[in-house]
C-alpha cells in the first residue's frame, strides 16, 4: 500500500490523500506526551548559564510547589511546562509554552502560562530600565489575579537549588494523563471559567 500522498501542492490533494494523512497523524499525536518528556529531559542537560539550576529543575520546582499548594493536575503539569518553549523560542517562550499546552488544559491555565512572562517583570524589569508594571494591562482581566499568584507562588520562587523537588519520573503519570485527553475538549477548556488555583483558598 503507498503511503505518501499524490500531490505536491496542498490544493491538489484528494479525499484519499487527506484521509491517509489523518490516519498517520494519529500515532504521532498519541506520541506528544514522549516528545514533551524528551525536551524536559533536554533541559536539564543543558539550560542557560548564570542561573543556579537548570530550567528542568525549574520546572520540576514550580511543578513541586504546586502540587503541594495542592493544585490540580491541570495546574501542576501548567507549573511544570510554562518554560517549555525556552529552548526553541527564549524570546517568547511563555507564548510558545502555552500552545503546547493549550489543546488539554483548561483555557484559564494556558492563558496564565501565555501570559506569565510579562507578569514576572514585576520582580526585576526596573533593573533593566523597563516597566516593570507591565502587566497592568491585564487588571481587568478575570485571569489576572491567577497569573499573579501562579508567579509569585510557584514560578519566581523556584530557582532554589535546596528546595526538595520531586523527580520527572513523578509528574509523568499526570503529564501523559493531560496529553492522552481529546484536543480541544469543551468539557477539559471550560472556557471562561476561572478555576481556583488551589483546592484551599
Amino acid at each position: 500500500m503507498d503511503r505518501t500522498v499524490s500531490f505536491t501542492q496542498m490544493k491538489d490533494g484528494t479525499k484519499a490523500d487527506y484521509e491517509l494523512l489523518e490516519q498517520l497523524e494519529k500515532p504521532y499525536v498519541a506520541l506528544t506526551a514522549d516528545r514533551v518528556l524528551d525536551e524536559l529531559r533536554r533541559q536539564g542537560a543543558a539550560t542557560l548559564e548564570g542561573y543556579r539550576i537548570t530550567r528542568l529543575d525549574h520546572g520540576l520546582q514550580s511543578a513541586t510547589r504546586a502540587e503541594r499548594d495542592g493544585a490540580d493536575i491541570d495546574w501542576v503539569v501548567g507549573a511544570l511546562l510554562h518554560d517549555i518553549g525556552d529552548g526553541l523560542a527564549p524570546q517568547n517562550h511563555d507564548r510558545f509554552s502555552a500552545e503546547v499546552i493549550r489543546p488539554y488544559v483548561r483555557w484559564d491555565v494556558a492563558w496564565v502560562v501565555e501570559h506569565h512572562g510579562i507578569f514576572q517583570m514585576i520582580y526585576y524589569a526596573h533593573h533593566y530600565g523597563w516597566d516593570e508594571n507591565a502587566r497592568d494591562r491585564f487588571r481587568d482581566h478575570p485571569c489576572f489575579a491567577s497569573c499573579a499568584a501562579f508567579c509569585e507562588r510557584w514560578d519566581q520562587a523556584s530557582f532554589d537549588p535546596a528546595y526538595s523537588t520531586q523527580t520527572l519520573d513523578h509528574f509523568e503519570p499526570m503529564l501523559r494523563e493531560v496529553f492522552a485527553r481529546k484536543a480541544y475538549d469543551a468539557d477539559v477548556i471550560r472556557e471562561g471559567y476561572v478555576s481556583p488555583l488551589t483546592a484551599v483558598v
